[in-house]
């Protein structure tokens, strides 16, 4: 739960949630390689080559990308694509 600007209690929906565990730890993973570069989600989302409301997203977790923007975020952010996926937990309902 949280707060709203009007002081009303407000409960986590879908809109705000992460899409997954896994999307959620890679969105940490670009942040901290984004904060590392010292860049700001613009500049950032400039070199990847992705608009930086898309970044946002992607940073938040509620993004599940394709492989194709995975490697342009890791390009951008000058890190091998392995580093930002390696032991992202499995999401529910795949099989390993």
């Amino acid at each position: 739960m949280s707060w709203d600007v009007w002081g009303w209690i407000t409960m986590p929906t879908p809109t705000n949630l992460p899409t997954s565990d896994a999307t959620r730890i890679f969105g940490e993973r670009v942040v901290a390689r984004r904060n590392e570069l010292g860049l700001s989600q613009e500049k950032a989302a400039e070199a990847c080559g992705l608009h930086w409301t898309y970044l946002g997203q992607v940073e938040r977790g509620r993004r599940n990308l394709t492989l194709h923007n995975i490697l342009k975020i890791a390009g951008g952010l000058k890190v091998d694509a392995g580093t930002l996926v390696s032991g992202l937990p499995i999401p529910d309902g795949a099989s390993a």
